[in-house]
């Protein structure tokens, strides 16, 4: 090695691999499948990524570019998307740079090589992400564009590869063909990974049960994770005899075996649709990336070794000895291309960069009210609607619990949209825990309604996956407490795939998630639980809570439209205290039940995203609150009124966007607002109502009251933490007389 820059040196060994190869020809082996058409084919896709990855160096040093964790070592991969069809759904490791060239190849009028280098420059012409962040993606070439990927995005391949048989089975449109196969590339570390670990077990699981799995697992291993070193041997010992998954192996530096390896796993995945886990050895050039100092953990003979086993060598070393072509024919070839790579890079020095929080907040989370009121109040046609209820049209019956509410309003999805998904754990054949989705596995079948494995990262992986295949899920996570297993699924992969693709990607989902507190008999932390900060702080996710069996049918309607119309993501959290609640101020009064209001008059009882509903024209004091607030407000209320207060409940209904204009306008109609809040006086709901109220120049009387910043025990103890009756009344009498 010299003192080169790691870009000059890697250009240089590069060279020398390549101008040596005729001094030792070697005869091709009998039977390859990699003729010269293909393998040159393949060639050009790794030299125009390692010229990429050099430009990419280049422009960093020059103050032009962002963002150099690139693919060299890795370029094996163009082989990969050179066995597969154009139009299968890949999801791909930020080094399978070759892979996403290689693919570009198989499309003509496709501009890859440009649109990396507009990523590495941050431009706000980028086609995918449209300068927000570097990323492979393109709506044209089936490429699910994936940030710093650590595995995160595994789930949703599963679930991709999942939704293209499900979609067939249904008979509804799917995004990609019905023969595809999703396809995910990773490296070794990540293969450590829980959520890697989570989703690949789930892919076995399914394929174990005989269910479709067309799913291809890529690992790319060069050894590292940063600078740790993966043991040798411990991938295939890992994945090499694991159920319901087939394991190849392929060195990336052995093109002809490594290509064989590759197109046998393919055709594996197509004919079988189930699980292949590919090995793909490589190796890895100038460190993890450009801040990377890779001297301080690797000696300088590793890393010579290595360039002994550059992929692009290993290519050209067949073109050359099955005298397809020369080495110094090759050795044109590549600079060619990377002059004009470098050529490319270097006019992009004055593109434009985003230049507003609008432009770059457009694509997070698009809102499209009217159409969302129009797809809501569309219903089943009567028929549909007949069959789903049996005769017995909900609308016609008693008033119904908040539960009961929730289950009807899920059959009329079901009925309404042939795309619908409903699963989790316990959902089907017992209806869940509390009874909700009672009834409806059998209405509808297994193949809609359907229980899951115990994973809640790969319950919303498999939403990810079926949302951006075009179907409508709706996962269900038992408690809120187990959603924190899995919330950089949420974070992470759903709410960023509109804002990395600029809306040409989308995964629409309405998480349903039994939480929030006030069980009786059943309790403790991990069953009663009031955190739901981390909901609030994704941007774009929509948050509803149905505190009442009058609101939770259209609260629920909404979702899903917003889903279809925008692809919205939304978590439906539901008071599991209220589930089953029937009375509000006396034992038998049933004023916590409700109709179910029928299609005729769904558009007028439409709720839109950010509106609250308001109980009452109390004049002296507006109580905002949501889910079991709601009732223990209202309860406050008759009881202030007897004392001659005359006050009004604001339920937020969605936490996220909070009901501003509502919230404004209720405050000011009384001019003193207490913000009930049952979340933690930390981190809770209430500090995001209080500013929005200060933002908006309320200058009356305000003050909150919440529960203690605590875990919830178990047992009676729990009341002494969480927001009860009395500290709301003793807060509204305090604001009152300030």
């Amino acid at each position: 090695m010299s003192d080169l820059l790691p870009e000059d040196e890697l250009d240089a060994q590069l060279r020398v691999g390549l101008a040596g190869l005729e001094a030792s020809p070697r005869e091709p082996r009998v039977g390859d499948r990699l003729d010269a058409s293909t393998a040159m084919s393949i060639f050009d896709a790794q030299i125009g990524s390692r010229a990429l990855d050099i430009a990419a160096r280049r422009l960093r040093a020059s103050g032009a570019g962002y963002y150099t964790i690139g693919s060299a070592g890795h370029e094996a991969n163009a082989m990969v998307a050179a066995a597969l069809r154009p139009t299968d759904p890949a999801l791909l490791h930020y080094r399978s740079g070759a892979f996403y060239l290689a693919r570009a190849a198989q499309v003509p009028g496709t501009t890859a090589v440009m649109d990396v280098l507009l990523g590495l420059v941050a431009a706000a012409d980028e086609p995918i992400a449209g300068g927000r962040h570097k990323v492979l993606g393109s709506a044209d070439l089936a490429v699910i564009p994936q940030t710093s990927t650590i595995a995160s995005h595994l789930p949703r391949a599963m679930g991709v590869a999942f939704a293209i048989d499900r979609a067939a089975k249904l008979n509804v449109t799917c995004a990609w063909p019905s023969d595809a196969i999703a396809v995910a590339s990773f490296g070794d570390a990540s293969a450590n990974h829980s959520t890697a670990t989570g989703a690949i077990n789930a892919a076995s699981h399914v394929a174990y049960r005989g269910l479709p799995m067309p799913l291809l697992l890529v690992c790319e291993d060069n050894g590292l994770g940063i600078s740790v070193p993966t043991p040798d041997g411990w991938i295939a010992a890992a994945y090499g005899d694991r159920p319901g998954l087939t394991y190849v192996g392929a060195d990336g530096y052995d093109a002809p075996a490594c290509f064989e390896a590759v197109c046998s796993a393919v055709e594996h995945v197509r004919a079988t649709r189930s699980p292949v886990f590919l090995h793909l050895k490589t190796v890895r050039y100038m460190g993890h990336a450009g801040t990377d100092g890779e001297l301080g953990y690797r000696s300088r003979h590793e890393i010579a070794a290595d360039y002994g086993r550059d992929p692009i060598v290993g290519l050209a070393r067949h073109l050359v000895t099955s005298g397809a072509t020369t080495a110094a024919q090759l050795l044109d070839r590549y600079d060619s291309r990377l002059a004009e790579v470098t050529a490319e890079a270097e006019a992009l020095a004055g593109a434009r960069r985003l230049s507003s929080a609008e432009e770059i907040i457009a694509p997070l989370s698009p809102r499209s009210p009217d159409a969302v009121a129009r797809d809501a109040a569309r219903a089943a046609d009567p028929e549909a609607r007949s069959a789903a209820f049996a005769d017995r049209l909900p609308e016609m019956g008693e008033a119904l619990t908040l539960a009961d509410s929730i289950n009807r309003a899920l059959a009329d999805a079901l009925a309404r949209y042939p795309d619908v998904l409903v699963f989790g754990e316990d959902v089907g054949r017992k209806g869940g825990v509390y009874g909700v989705t009672r009834g409806l596995a059998k209405r509808f079948g297994a193949g809609r309604v359907f229980d899951t494995l115990l994973d809640e990262q790969s319950v919303l992986g498999l939403a990810l996956g079926a949302g951006v295949s075009g179907l409508l899920p709706v996962p269900e996570i038992q408690y809120l407490a187990y959603l924190h297993n899995a919330e950089d699924q949420l974070r992470g992969e759903a709410a960023s795939l509109s804002y990395f693709s600029n809306g040409q990607y989308r995964n629409p989902m309405m998480l349903r998630v039994a939480g929030l507190a006030y069980q009786e008999g059943f309790g403790g932390h991990f069953h009663n639980d009031n955190a739901v900060a981390v909901l609030r702080d994704i941007p774009g996710v929509v948050v509803a809570v149905p505190a009442s069996p009058a609101d939770a049918p259209a609260l629920l309607r909404t979702c899903l439209a917003a889903a279809s119309v925008d692809g919205t993501v939304s978590v439906f959290l539901e008071p599991i205290a209220l589930y089953h609640a029937r009375d509000l101020h006396t034992a038998g009064d049933n004023e916590w039940t409700a109709p179910y209001a029928g299609p005729n008059d769904w558009a007028q009882q439409h709720i839109p995203i950010g509106s609250g509903r308001t109980y009452g024209e109390g004049a002296d004091l507006t109580i905002a609150t949501f889910g079991n607030g709601v009732p223990m407000s209202l309860r406050v209320a008759r009881r202030l009124a007897d004392s001659g207060v005359q006050a009004r409940v604001l339920d937020l209904r969605w936490l996220a966007p909070l009901p501003i204009d509502d919230l404004i306008r209720e405050a000011r109609a009384t001019g003193a607002i207490l913000i009930a809040d049952e979340t933690r006086s930390s981190g809770g709901v209430s500090e995001g109502v209080m500013a929005a109220l200060v933002d908006a120049g309320f200058d009356g009387r305000l003050a909150r009251v919440s529960s203690e910043d605590t875990f919830i025990p178990l047992g009676p103890a729990a009341d002494l933490v969480l927001l009860s009756e009395t500290a709301i009344e003793k807060a509204a009498l305090l604001i009152l007389a300030s």
